[in-house]
């Protein structure tokens, strides 16, 4: 690779990601240069990658789990300097809409994102702007702790925040529909706030999630026996359901599964191919259930995660358990797919 010049995954249409040798950015005014160490695979990269990027967005870096080393700030950045260790965040607010106002930035009229509307972290470098600074997520990684874990702060700080959010808290039951990393987060988070049964509804990852040590986990992929088994154990429902599953079907069922006056959250996006839903109006209606998205975080968001890391109440390293190169960016997609690992780490250094 010649000098001043860098590796970068490039999304240039669905299902095509091209491996671009690329001049290394400069440090942008009032803003830094971050060697990017470690960028996790979310389950949205891997959506955008099979149906494409928001507004119809080509030829860009993608990546928004990010974590690296400051190699250059501008002379008008204070907080951060060269050799600083730190984590960022997708989101980038616009500070004057309805919701900014109010302090609801991740509810922003004008939402953007690393790794849609700005460069991502599937690449050597990542320049981060002054809006990006203002506006976004970036923040010092504790003392201690690693990349490949301080990457992992943002998929946790969705999860603080919804549980926050919703309250769970000592002697709830809680049930989670989906074994993936967001599906493990909400079950660990939601044992460190006291719930007193937590209980996960699994399907292609079983094995992966036994390992967390989880009391109740059930096999979902019949879905009238495992609601059965959850039923026998919940007696009259669950406080609270949340569908970390990027389908319908879990929506519905998790209906089946509260108590009357329980709340339902809708955790996963899916396909925008196949937005739409059917529940039970009824159902809602005369149990008084609360039907609700959850979605980002508040500015503290990425702060409060990589504490909860630090802290042990999140334990980064059950999760991170696979690491490729850029070339192999699709291959860890795939192995996320197919359950062969809860989280892949992206190195573009290996």
């Amino acid at each position: 690779m010649r000098k001043g010049y860098m590796k970068a995954a490039v999304f240039k249409d669905i299902e095509h990601i091209e491996i671009e040798e690329r001049p290394i950015p400069e440090c942008p005014e009032e803003g830094v240069l971050v060697k990017v160490h470690a960028c996790g695979i979310c389950g949205g990269d891997i959506r955008n990658y099979h149906n494409g990027l928001k507004d119809g967005i080509r030829d860009q870096v993608m990546g928004h789990e990010i974590a690296g080393e400051v190699v250059e700030a501008a002379s008008d950045v204070r907080q951060f300097k060269a050799g600083d260790r730190v984590a960022l965040a997708p989101d980038v607010s616009c500070g004057e809409c309805y919701y900014c106002k109010r302090g609801m930035v991740n509810l922003c009229e004008n939402h953007r994102m690393l790794g849609t509307h700005f460069p991502g972290g599937f690449a050597g470098y990542i320049s981060v702007p002054k809006i990006v600074m203002e506006r976004g997520f970036i923040e010092h990684i504790p003392e201690g702790m690693s990349y490949d874990h301080a990457a992992f702060g943002e998929p946790a700080s969705g999860v603080l925040a919804c549980q926050e959010y919703n309250q769970v808290s000592y002697g709830d039951t809680v049930v989670v529909i989906g074994d993936g990393p967001v599906g493990c987060l909400h079950m660990e988070v939601a044992k460190a706030r006291g719930a007193k049964k937590v209980i996960m509804l699994a399907r292609g990852r079983m094995k992966q999630a036994e390992k967390f040590g989880f009391e109740y986990i059930f096999n979902n992929k019949n879905l009238e026996e495992a609601t059965n088994k959850v039923k026998e154990l919940v007696g009259p429902g669950a406080d609270i359901v949340i569908c970390a599953v990027p389908n319908t079907a879990a929506q519905q069922q998790a209906l089946e599964l509260v108590r009357k006056r329980g709340r339902v959250v809708i955790y996963g996006g899916v396909p925008k191919s196949n937005p739409m839903t059917t529940l039970d109006s009824n159902k809602i209606h005369y149990d008084e259930i609360i039907v609700l998205g959850a979605f980002s975080y508040p500015g503290t968001g990425l702060y409060d995660a990589l504490q909860a890391i630090h802290n042990r109440d999140i334990h980064a390293e059950m999760y991170v358990n696979g690491k490729v190169n850029l070339e192999n960016l699709v291959n860890g997609m795939e192995m996320v797919t197919n359950g062969e690992a809860i989280k892949v780490v992206v190195d573009p250094w290996m």
